[in-house]
């Protein structure tokens, strides 16, 4: 910023003029050095103007404050002279607000009865002297000067910047609006941007103010060559380092990516932008454009020589070389970009058949009923019945429109199945509900446009890079559940397949938080497990998959006789045929099923032993079960003490030798107290059948044994469970046993909700002890 003085060398002392700016044409403002008297003796207020900038001093642009005015209707010739004179007394308080064009007052009297326009100041100046420690702003316009006092020197040069600012960004707005020839035009945006990188306010605005005039500017001139975009490009990348681009903007962008994709500002200029954009951005629900533009930028990449190894390297940027990723932010908003390119391929499909507002429709305000095309008409028409002498289904539906061909198989099954209405008519079935209900009636093949098919494999294969790091897994997998993909989505072969690799990685973490998402969020709502489970829509192989899910699962928490009862209820053919084939996971499944007496019909529970004996591994666990049972039946006789006390250090194989000894059908009085047994000892102690009372106080009895319990000593009637590591996690699970009248919780990890929650769900608890928990 340059400065100079006008006056002579007397004036000089007595005043000091800091000026800023002169009116001159807007290119040269910034590369022009200002031209005044007396080149020597303005050195040194030059020099000390340049310091004050150069000390790192911010200031906040400020729209709106209280001030002193004072205006002098004089030629600015005799400024020297006035300001020293007797005629100087008057000031007005006024609420000044700096608008867009004007300065205003609030209370539009006195001095500032009317709005004084940015186009009519001609120049701006700091002042002080020495005789009188005011701090002003100098406004000169045509005919007279406004002064605007300011309490400190601070204030002052906030005040200073501030107005300068509103009187540059109004100029170039004029400039900018009106252009006229292209190599002005870019030679002016060069010099907005650099006022804004070197201004001295510090505000949000500063640098959007600039990207929003470029954005009005190509929004108005859609006839620029590809060269004159990027130069534009090149010119504003500065600014956007720290800031995002507004809508209009990312709009521009976008058209970008999709024409010239392997231009070289893609990556040099775009890949800073959006790497910003996936590590700062809270919300692309606020600004949908933001999202549209990273997916542009991703397809672009795809479009280059190298392909997905190029989008793989800028996946790999993302995350960083360590083996945690230091920005939290970038893994949702690469998921949300996914989900939102992936339901995109998919958008013209879903609302022609329900009939809803396409995402574009909406942005372009096309929201009547009456303003949107007619819906496709995609429906499963009533096939006709097959002639007695050729016993061959009917040919294939198919409906063809610009963007998507719909191809429905139908067998025989599916031609004489109808269903039904309400008042006795025939009824058409659902498309989706046919294809996940029954996939084995129904055959769904949506054949995508080739580019909307790039686009689905390009972010398919996304999810699968993602899925590859340890430290986003498990938030991905909570992102992923439940199923956020369109219907549609799954029934594409070459999709699923990709989306496989993810659940294979869920399904082999270790970590429940991850494993744990492959089951459904809710019961009636299926989850990966179900989807990628023999007869399932996603499932293509003989049940690798399913088993290897089930294997984790059955390694964790939910080795329980509820997972198994929903296997038997849901999943027992495809259990015993991979049993049948030597599958070790299966073979315990189905032992497990009849140790637990899950299977209640007999004739099943013979077609499971045979399955069990077909089988080396499958005989030789089936002769370890029977050998239990044995055991179990000794165990469970009727005879043997009704109350037992361990001593203090048992140990979970102590209590096992002791129960394995003899029988104790009769024991009802079971304390372990400050013994060292754990969860583990829960597989012993639901084999006694007529247990009621269980003392566990300070020992590490768990979560996990304590769900167990719940599931099988029903007739419990109480519990000690004082000084013990359980949490809300495996309390709550108590809830199923209604027997309890008796429960101690002194010094757990109980929460006053879950307290309150096994007081509603426990009609007979009637002593409890909540001491020294949260919910005492």
């Amino acid at each position: 910023m340059d400065f100079n003085s006008s006056g002579g060398g007397n004036e000089l002392h007595n005043n000091q003029f800091y000026q800023s700016e002169e009116s001159k044409p807007l290119l040269g403002e910034m590369s022009v050095p200002l031209e005044g008297n007396n080149n020597k003796l303005c050195a040194g207020p030059c020099k000390r103007t340049l310091q004050h900038c150069s000390s790192g001093m911010r200031y906040k642009l400020l729209q709106e404050g209280d001030i002193q005015v004072c205006v002098v209707k004089h030629p600015r010739t005799f400024l020297s002279k006035i300001l020293t004179s007797k005629f100087l007394r008057r000031w007005e308080p006024h609420h000044l607000t700096l608008t867009d064009s004007s300065l205003a007052s609030a209370t539009p009297t006195g001095y500032m009865e009317a709005a004084l326009s940015y186009s009519t100041i001609e120049d701006l100046q700091l002042l002080s002297w020495d005789n009188a420690p005011k701090y002003c702003v100098q406004l000169s316009f045509p005919g007279g000067t406004v002064l605007l006092q300011a309490a400190n020197s601070y204030l002052r040069d906030q005040w200073f910047n501030s107005l300068q600012w509103k009187k540059k960004i109004y100029k170039y707005r004029k400039v900018l609006n009106n252009p006229s020839r292209w190599e002005v035009v870019l030679k002016e945006i060069r010099l907005l941007v650099d006022m804004a990188l070197t201004s001295p306010l510090q505000d949000e605005s500063i640098h959007q103010a600039p990207l929003q005039i470029i954005s009005t500017l190509l929004a108005e001139n859609t006839n620029l060559s590809t060269q004159d975009h990027e130069n534009i490009i090149v010119a504003i990348a500065p600014l956007l380092e720290n800031n995002h681009p507004p809508p209009d903007l990312c709009e521009f962008f976008c058209k970008h990516c999709r024409e010239r994709p392997r231009s070289m500002v893609v990556i040099e200029v775009f890949t800073p932008v959006v790497q910003r954009i996936l590590k700062h951005n809270m919300d692309f629900g606020k600004c949908p454009r933001l999202r549209l533009f990273t997916q542009e930028y991703i397809l672009a990449l795809n479009e280059l020589n190298a392909g997905m190894e190029v989008v793989k390297k800028f996946i790999h940027s993302m995350h960083g070389p360590t083996g945690q990723c230091p920005h939290p932010r970038v893994l949702p908003n690469l998921v949300a970009v996914c989900l939102a390119a992936i339901y995109s391929c998919y958008e013209d499909f879903i609302n022609s058949r329900d009939n809803s507002p396409s995402l574009k429709e909406i942005r372009n305000g096309c929201q009547q009923q009456n303003e949107r095309k007619p819906p496709l008409p995609l429906r499963l028409l009533p096939p006709l019945p097959p002639p007695p002498t050729l016993p061959l289904s009917p040919p294939p539906s198919i409906v063809n429109s610009s963007e998507i061909l719909v191809e429905l198989e139908r067998n025989n099954n599916t031609a004489n199945a109808r269903r039904k209405g309400p008042g006795g008519g025939d009824s058409e079935p659902n498309l989706i509900d046919c294809l996940l209900v029954s996939p084995a009636l129904n055959a769904l093949s949506i054949q995508l446009p080739a580019q909307a098919d790039r686009v689905l494999g390009c972010f398919a294969l996304i999810l699968k890079m993602l899925s590859d790091y340890d430290d986003w897994r498990p938030a991905l997998a909570s992102l992923l559940q439940p199923i956020p993909f369109p219907k549609e989505a799954l029934a594409h072969a070459k999709f699923t397949k990709e989306l496989k690799h993810v659940i294979q990685r869920f399904a082999e973490d270790p970590r429940q938080e991850v494993h744990s998402c492959l089951l459904s969020v809710r019961s009636g709502k299926d989850g990966w497990f179900q989807l990628y489970s023999p007869g399932g829509v996603a499932c293509d192989d003989d049940g690798e998959l399913f088993a290897s899910m089930v294997h984790i699962l059955m390694g964790s928490c939910y080795k329980t006789k509820k997972f198994l009862l929903s296997l038997a209820e849901n999943k027992l053919g495809p259990c015993m045929l991979l049993a049948l084939r030597g599958n070790q996971t299966m073979v315990e499944i189905l032992c497990l099923m009849l140790e637990y007496n899950i299977i209640e019909n007999k004739d099943t529970q013979l077609q499971i032993i045979s399955t069990l004996e077909s089988t080396p591994v499958g005989l030789h666990m089936y002769e370890q079960l029977c050998d239990r049972q044995r055991e179990l039946k000794e165990l469970q006789r009727k005879g043997g003490p009704t109350r037992l006390t361990l001593p203090s250090k048992s140990t979970d194989a102590d209590l096992a030798r002791l129960l394995s000894s003899g029988s104790f059908g009769n024991l009802e009085n079971l304390s372990l107290a400050f013994t060292n047994v754990t969860s583990a000892c829960a597989e012993q102690l639901i084999k006694l059948p007529s247990l009621k009372q269980l003392n566990l106080w300070s020992t590490q009895f768990g979560d996990t044994g304590l769900r167990l319990l719940s599931e099988h000593l029903a007739c419990l009637q109480v519990l000690n469970l004082c000084e013990t590591p359980v949490t809300d996690a495996g309390l709550l699970s108590l809830s199923s046993m209604k027997s309890l009248c008796s429960l101690n919780m002194n010094s757990t990890k109980l929460t006053a909700d879950t307290y309150e929650d096994l007081k509603a769900k426990l009609p007979n608890l009637t002593e409890v002890d909540v001491r020294y928990t949260e919910a005492w």
